[in-house]
């Protein structure tokens, strides 16, 4: 059994009114693992009710539940959190080529705003099926969210470079055998976010740092692109860590946000990083009143 901490100290400073946590995952007993994925996490099985005990605890408003690959292409179990998790909530989801206009609307009408695409062991739906699902989520108006080996983004440039739809780059980029700051793929990657419409995510930084604690690989290459384009990052808390196995090596969720949001250059970009922008990358209503 895994004991996931579900509450303690807040996060310093607080979370602005509006926070949204881009990047979460749930699940409900009712919807066993599919083949072809990783599997389910350990038990306690991650419930929407103990994901609303860590909403309280960091001050987060709204977030994203993101299916996952133990589903692989039936959504039943994301939708079902999302309906669990009330208006706060919004889904990406995954679609291919074959998803028609009857069931795009379905997802959409039960929360979906956004496509997944998956290049790693255990992905749903891979960067082959990128140009099919980029066609069905930009008529739809949806985003989508592109996790790959980031060292291999030299050869996939083509690829993204043909995406219309607002599109983010996923967990600090998974740079798995490291990239240098000022190396060739930070800077395609910051010419691919100068284009308007992409995006890069703060959340899971312990699945590819090649450090432990404080992770100061993934921080330089954050650094670097968040002062680039401050009004591009988005941030998320990846909970309920899969990838973690040992209740000694469970993150604590307040204390993992404030290493990495103080990656962000200062406090104007913290606030956009965790209420402009995921507004805009996922278009959720703004945030009306103080």
């Amino acid at each position: 059994m895994l004991e996931r901490k579900l509450s303690g100290a807040p996060p310093e400073p607080r979370l602005p009114r509006g926070a949204v946590d881009t990047q979460m995952h749930a699940y409900l007993p009712a919807y066993p693992a599919l083949p072809g994925g990783p599997g389910l996490p350990p038990e306690p099985l991650p419930q929407p009710a103990d994901y609303r005990k860590v909403m309280d605890w960091l001050g987060i408003d709204r977030v994203i539940v993101t299916q996952g690959n133990a589903h692989q292409r039936d959504n039943a179990n994301t939708l079902a959190c999302v309906a669990a998790l009330g208006p706060a909530a919004r889904a990406v989801v995954v679609i291919d080529g074959a998803t028609d206009d009857a069931e795009m609307a379905r997802l959409a009408a039960a929360g979906a705003v956004g496509a997944r695409i998956m290049d790693l062991p255990g992905g749903a739906v891979t960067l082959a099926g990128l140009a099919a699902v980029e066609a069905r989520a930009h008529a739809a108006g949806w985003m989508i969210a592109v996790q790959f080996d980031g060292n291999t983004l030299l050869e996939r440039l083509p690829q993204l470079q043909a995406i219309r739809a607002r599109w983010v780059f996923d967990h600090h980029g998974k740079f798995f055998r490291g990239v240098s700051p000022d190396g060739p793929e930070v800077a395609a990657l910051l010419k691919l976010i100068d284009r308007g419409n992409v995006w890069f995510k703060f959340a899971g930084v312990y699945e590819s740092s090649r450090e432990g604690w404080p992770h100061g690989d993934v921080a330089a290459v954050s650094r670097r692109i968040a002062a680039h384009a401050p009004e591009r990052i988005v941030w998320g808390t990846n909970w309920p860590h899969n990838m973690v196995r040992e209740t000694a090596a469970y993150p604590d969720d307040a204390r993992l946000a404030d290493l990495t949001l103080g990656w962000l250059p200062d406090a104007a970009a913290r606030a956009l990083a965790l209420v402009d922008n995921p507004q805009a990358l996922y278009g959720l209503p703004a945030v009306c009143g103080p």
